[in-house]
């Protein structure tokens, strides 16, 4: 419980940004702790200033358990009292002995500290691996970084580490930068302040102190502070929007450590004598004043060549305001000069004990007051346990890059043809690859090597350009002598790149991966990356890296394409006889419409022989906001397209199962139209629209106030609602849900109902008649005694897998997902949004015949291609061929209707819905609100089209003006001839 609260309160000031200035949360809890304070200023009390400064010194030895090493522990316990330990690297249980034994010479515990910046794996043989930085960069969910902050400081306590000298805080923009490169999360400012905060609220909130390096920023370097000084030549504004950046959001969210670079920034130091470490500038006016941080300031390696040569180098940092000094080459030396500056007053005895003082609070807030002892046994089976195995995987699979989809080629469809792939590496080094490819495709895998000779080469790259596509998979570095042959290779045939490497690999083949089709990077070989990213290839798993560097030239930082199990096989036009040249011409006439103002954005999916060749998705939901972008999984509604995807569909399936004939009068299912002037129209009319009925009824004019309005123009302002007739909540007698807080009552049903009975019926001619498929609603759900929507979904939605199809969306989905149909409807009032836009389908309460359906074109286009395979849908029979053969073909006598579908106008093309190319087989329907669905059994294709087009107004016919439709399928039947 305990720990829960801790890790909770730590959450709050890590995670949260919060005012400038920030006290780092174990130095708050030390603060507020009596018990801290009566240890510390009891400890103090008892200590020598030579103690006092000894405190400050942290001391670096190997973990070589000899005689030799053990007497220099007990040196500089006894002799110097140094206040921390830093282990170079090693064996795990030297160094856990080693700390025991110190810890035992020690008067004051001891401060352990690591270098751990991916784990005690950076330092210590056989401990848990993880992943370098710059591939844990790539990841997007940061609660994984946090989770592995939290792993390796439950390693270090195992191991007796209080303070990690991570996370490396530097943005590496410097592609040759020789010594922080992989140690960055990469080169984007706010990814690594996202990624620091991350891991450095996971060591803490596990009780590790963390230390976020190298202040004020060593990523655009080309110099090892190892070995020399670099120079960091930037003006401040440079340096407060990439350099300092990730330092300043992590002191705000506070983090409780920071470690000072060797570096030479003329712009923060005029004088330019000393390197930031030990600059006073720097360390105490920028970092301690001006950025206000307050935890503990450590210097990088004083051993280092950027600082090693200067003279009392200690002494310098400390009074440049660094509280503890790492790494002094010669400690007695150094410990001398910081007691001969005490007494010359070059450094103050207060300035001493307030940085001894500081590190004693953090020794109390970390645990170290009492002596502490690593128990030896399992030592090594406690840190290498299954969950930081488990945790491992996570961070390499989260960490696999779709760096490009160039071709849109992912996911690959498991189709009858074979798949080549062409190994690059040691033999055998991706066999866990090719087996998991072997799941869903025939391979025909090749091997290429540098052996190979050039007629071999030449016979290898005609038998892979047979081939519809080819996967490279890459294990090795040493590829340059294969950049010409992977050039024309990816010329010549669809070529996928698997990059089972660092990313610096990919540099070395600029060419061959400009004329990729994707390109995957997953970072490393190891068993479960391999079978991971075989699944990606085929969408079986979702990935969603994002590239934490860049290519030069090729790819920019944060690049990198989502591919889950929901991601659409994309399908070569080609490959199906069309020209995708010609279909791209598509988006110029939907960028046309959506720069007119004919509809803020679109879905168009386009089916040949039941695949996908183009699914796009265009624009924004609303004018309004330009960030919500269409997607494919959004709603529209469908209007009277809702007619051939709900309605006809059940008459079908009714028809299907013997329950009427189209020769039967629909008044032999529907009671209320007997005795009536409709009690003669036969089904077929009424799919015919030749029933001789209106084509609307204004049946929400019984809900409103007579007095409220005047004729039949509806003035917004003064329209009010019959009393009794409407509420703005629910209940057992308000049971239609018209719009948002507006119910209708449930007896509005029989009033429309009397309403049709009562109608005028013309003459049996062609009249499009939104009242006839009112009426067939009402006979599926007389014949089927179970309501529409529900009908639909068990007999056909649900089984074929068709989630985004539905009436009454709202009741699944969130309005986010739908596309708006009006903005400020008079009747309803506000915007239309996951209500139908059409009035007779919303106030019979969002389920009728006429409209009412919500789906996404994907959805649409599924639906037809149903039809299209005359009643069968992945295996399943749906309808039978009769059926569908019969509903597809007839034609009425008298006009371009089919039953239920509309059709071609061959006669008028002016009239026609279809363009000018069509052939008269094709049926469809189009819809009010901005859609249409066709599908052509001559060429075995489906065009679905879903706009807005009514928002904001429904007066806007800007679609039809500029006939966007019926172009785009000209366009399609041109891709065909082409």
């Amino acid at each position: 419980m305990k720990k829960t609260i801790v890790a909770l309160f730590l959450s709050f000031f890590l995670i949260t940004l919060l005012k400038a200035e920030v006290t780092p949360l174990l130095l708050y809890k030390s603060q507020q702790d009596k018990a801290c304070e009566n240890w510390v200023e009891a400890t103090l009390s008892r200590m020598s200033l030579k103690e006092k400064v000894g405190q400050l010194f942290i001391y670096t030895i190997a973990p070589v358990n000899n005689r030799k090493n053990l007497a220099l522990l007990r040196e500089v316990t006894h002799t110097y009292k140094v206040g921390a330990l830093l282990f170079a690297g090693g064996a795990l249980e030297n160094q856990a002995l080693l700390t025991n034994y110190a810890q035992k010479q020690a008067e004051i515990p001891l401060m352990i500290t690591f270098d751990g910046e991916w784990g005690l794996a950076m330092r210590l043989k056989n401990t848990p691996d993880f992943p370098k930085n710059m591939v844990l960069g790539c990841i997007q969910d940061d609660r994984l970084i946090y989770r592995y902050g939290q792993e390796v400081a439950r390693e270090c306590k195992e191991l007796g580490v209080d303070v990690n000298f991570a996370p490396v805080a530097d943005v590496n923009i410097n592609p040759n930068n020789p010594v922080i490169n992989v140690r960055s999360f990469g080169e984007n400012p706010n990814n690594v302040a996202n990624k620091v905060i991350a891991y450095a609220s996971g060591l803490e909130s596990e009780g590790v102190l963390s230390v976020a390096k190298h202040f004020p920023g060593h990523g655009d370097t080309d110099t090892d502070s190892h070995l020399a000084l670099p120079v960091l030549p930037f003006t401040r504004e440079r340096l407060d929007s990439v350099e300092l950046y990730p330092f300043k959001q992590a002191i705000r969210a506070g983090v409780s450590g920071i470690m000072v670079g060797h570096l030479q920034v003329p712009v923060l130091d005029h004088d330019n004598e000393f390197p930031s470490s030990l600059s006073r500038n720097i360390v105490y006016g920028l970092l301690r004043e001006e950025l206000r941080f307050k935890g503990l300031v450590f210097t990088d390696a004083l051993a280092m060549k950027g600082v090693s040569k200067t003279e009392n180098v200690c002494v310098r940092a400390l009074k440049a305001g660094n509280d503890m000094v790492l790494t002094p080459r010669n400690i007695k030396e150094e410990m001398n000069s910081v007691m001969e500056a005490l007494k010359s007053g070059t450094l103050t005895q207060e300035s001493i004990e307030n940085k001894c003082r500081k590190v004693l609070m953090y020794k109390y807030a970390l645990g170290i007051q009492r002596k502490r002892t690593i128990r030896m046994s399992g030592l090594e089976r406690r840190i290498n346990t299954p969950e930081a195995e488990k945790l491992i995987r996570e961070l390499r699979l989260a960490a696999v890059t779709v760096v490009e989809n160039k071709k849109k080629v992912l996911p690959l469809h498991q189709d009858k043809s074979a798949l080549a792939v062409v190994s690059i590496g040691d033999t055998k080094a991706d066999s866990a690859f090719i087996r998991g490819l072997e799941k869903y495709a025939v391979i025909d895998h090749y091997h290429l090597t540098e052996e190979l000779s050039d007629s071999a080469r030449q016979v290898l790259k005609q038998t892979l350009a047979m081939h519809k596509r080819v996967v490279v998979s890459i294990t090795t570095t040493n590829v340059r002598a294969f950049d010409s042959f992977l050039a024309e290779l990816s010329t010549a045939v669809s070529t996928i790149y698997t990059f089972f490497t660092p990313v610096a690999v990919m540099d070395k083949l600029k060419m061959p991966l400009s004329l990729a089709s994707a390109v995957v990077l997953s970072h490393s070989g190891e068993t479960e990356v391999l079978a991971h990213t075989a699944n990606a290839l085929f969408g079986k798993v979702s990935v969603d890296g994002r590239l934490s560097v860049s290519v030069q030239g090729l790819y920019k930082e944060n690049d990198g394409v989502t591919i889950t199990p929901n991601t659409p096989h994309y399908y070569d036009p080609e490959e199906y006889g069309m020209h995708a040249e010609v279909l791209s011409r598509i988006d110029s006439i939907v960028y046309e419409g959506i720069a007119k103002g004919a509809f803020p954005g679109c879905q168009v999916v386009i089916l040949k022989d039941g695949k996908p060749v183009y699914d796009r998705c265009f624009g924004t939901l609303t004018y309004e906001d330009k960030n919500r972008k269409v997607k494919s999984t959004d709603l529209y509604d469908l209007a009277s397209l809702s007619k051939t995807t709900g309605t006809l569909l059940a008459v079908m399936k009714l028809y299907d199962q013997g329950r009427f004939s189209l020769t039967d009068k629909v008044s032999q299912y529907l009671p209320f139209l007997r005795g009536t002037n409709k009690e003669n129209i036969t089904i077929s009319e009424l799919l015919f629209h030749q029933s001789g009925l209106p084509p609307s009824l204004p049946f929400y004019r019984e809900t409103l106030d007579p007095t409220s309005y005047k004729g039949k123009k509806l003035t917004c302002s003064s329209l009010k609602y019959k009393d009794g007739m409407t509420s703005d909540s629910p209940s057992s007698v308000y049971t239609l849900h018209v719009a948002d807080s507006l119910y209708v009552n449930k007896s509005f049903r029989q009033l429309a109902y009397a309403l049709i009975a009562k109608a005028p019926v013309k003459a049996k001619k062609y009249v499009y008649s939104c009242v006839n498929f009112i009426l067939l609603k009402e006979l599926v759900e007389q014949i089927s005694h179970r309501q529409m929507d529900v009908f639909l979904d068990n007999e056909f939605y649900a089984p074929m897998g068709i989630n985004r199809m539905l009436y009454l969306p709202l009741r699944r989905y969130k309005k986010e997902d739908i596309a708006p149909s009006v903005k400020d409807d008079c009747l309803r009032g506000g915007v239309l949004k996951g209500y139908v836009h059409d009035e007779s389908a919303a106030f019979l309460g969002g389920v009728s015949g006429n409209a009412g359906l919500f789906s996404s074109a994907r959805n649409v286009a599924e639906v037809y291609q149903l039809l299209l395979n005359e009643g069968e849908y992945e295996g399943k029979v749906y309808l039978s061929k009769e059926t569908c053969r019969l509903f597809t073909t007839m034609i009425s006598k008298i006009s371009r209707r089919g039953l239920g579908f509309d059709k071609p106008d061959a006669k008028d093309e002016k009239k026609s819905p279809c363009s000018v190319s069509t052939p008269s087989s094709v049926y469809g329907h189009t819809g009010f609100t901005g859609t249409c669905a066709w599908a052509d059994p001559e060429h075995n294709l489906v065009y679905v089209f879903l706009s807005n087009r009514t928002y904001p107004q429904p007066s806007n016919n800007k679609l039809l003006q500029m006939n966007i439709r019926p172009r785009i399928q000209e366009i399609i039947y041109q891709s065909l001839e082409e």
